[in-house]
């Protein structure tokens, strides 16, 4: 019997059906439920007996003091599922210090996130950000003359990271006719962009890309990487946009680049200090588009979320490879 600690959430919607198909696959699973309260805490003894746990998505970010509590008293822990692809948090860290294992779900969440930065793009690439401000005025504003946007067929994406969503956002980027250009540390080209290079490539390739998609995780590498004198070295005019994590950019760099018109806009699902504080410039400048770290936000990651679970699950069991195993942070 294997004993999992899971949220009160998940083990009402999904606890019965994951213990019956553990059991088809012959695994005996016991669910360790978190009580319903997020100040409450699970009995130590219960949480000693955890020898797994799935930090699924209803815990984040409610329950996630109560979650990594009992993992903490869960001594016997081996294996941490989550819900998530970016495990740059310290409290990973420690997981993996302990000499348990970590997997991620890592591509569950790729379509959605890939379709909002496309729609972010279009959104910017079309000027609906004008549009929606002559709506909330009442105005009747068509775009013409020299105000009118550029064809995007031809224009240069590049997509800096390249796994599972940087994939799909060059994909559909390529579908609108779009030249991408991929930066990423493994050079195979996985079909869905015409060019491919090593991140000691990227200063050189910015001088060619009207678009920065930024995709990749979040590392001691890429931290800060997208900098001032990055900024810099795309074209004027250019945009950018971030479905990654907000550390990677130079926050006020790109604050004062959109500001002196260097850049043409932004679309920004992550930043530096989240929640974005009230007084960011960010939130009013008319070329900016900005969401609340809310890009994966789709009916169906849940199921797909799980789906990984359970597989990692008999995978586990029978100390086969794991999906999307960590290794290092």
């Amino acid at each position: 019997m294997t004993a999992v600690l899971v949220s009160h959430h998940c083990n009402a919607r999904f606890g019965a059906g994951f213990v019956a198909a553990a059991a088809r696959d012959g695994v005996g699973l016991e669910l360790l439920v978190l009580p319903i309260a997020p100040e409450a805490r699970i009995d130590d003894a219960v949480a000693a007996r955890a020898e797994a746990a799935y930090f699924s998505g209803d815990v984040f970010p409610e329950f996630s003091k109560q979650f990594f509590s009992a993992t903490r008293k869960a001594s016997g822990l081996k294996w941490l599922q989550v819900f998530n692809a970016g495990v740059d948090h310290p409290v990973f860290a420690t997981i993996l210090e302990r000499g348990a294992r970590l997997t991620t779900a890592s591509g569950s969440a790729a379509e959605p996130i890939a379709q909002t930065a496309i729609a972010g793009m279009l959104g910017l690439a079309r000027n609906f950000p004008r549009w929606m401000a002559a709506q909330r005025d009442h105005q009747w504003d068509p775009i013409r003359g020299p105000d009118l946007p550029r064809d995007l067929r031809g224009q240069v994406m590049l997509v800096y990271g390249l796994g599972g969503i940087g994939t799909e956002i060059a994909r559909l980027a390529r579908a609108l006719g779009l030249y991408v250009v991929g930066v990423r540390r493994n050079a195979i080209n996985t079909g869905h962009a015409d060019e491919i290079h090593p991140p000691d490539k990227l200063p050189g390739l910015l001088a060619r890309s009207e678009w920065l998609v930024i995709a990749c995780p979040l590392t001691d590498e890429t931290r800060g990487t997208i900098n001032a004198a990055m900024l810099a070295k795309l074209p004027r005019g250019a945009r950018v946009v971030n479905i990654a994590r907000g550390e990677i950019v130079d926050e006020p760099a790109l604050i004062a680049a959109l500001q002196s018109g260097h850049l043409g806009g932004a679309y920004l699902d992550v930043f530096a200090q989240e929640l974005l504080p009230p007084d960011s410039p960010l939130w009013d400048m008319p070329n900016v588009i900005v969401t609340p770290h809310n890009a994966s936000a789709s009916a169906g990651n849940e199921a797909r979320v799980n789906a990984i679970f359970l597989d990692n699950l008999i995978r586990w069991t029978r100390n086969e490879p794991l999906i999307n195993e960590v290794t290092r942070i």
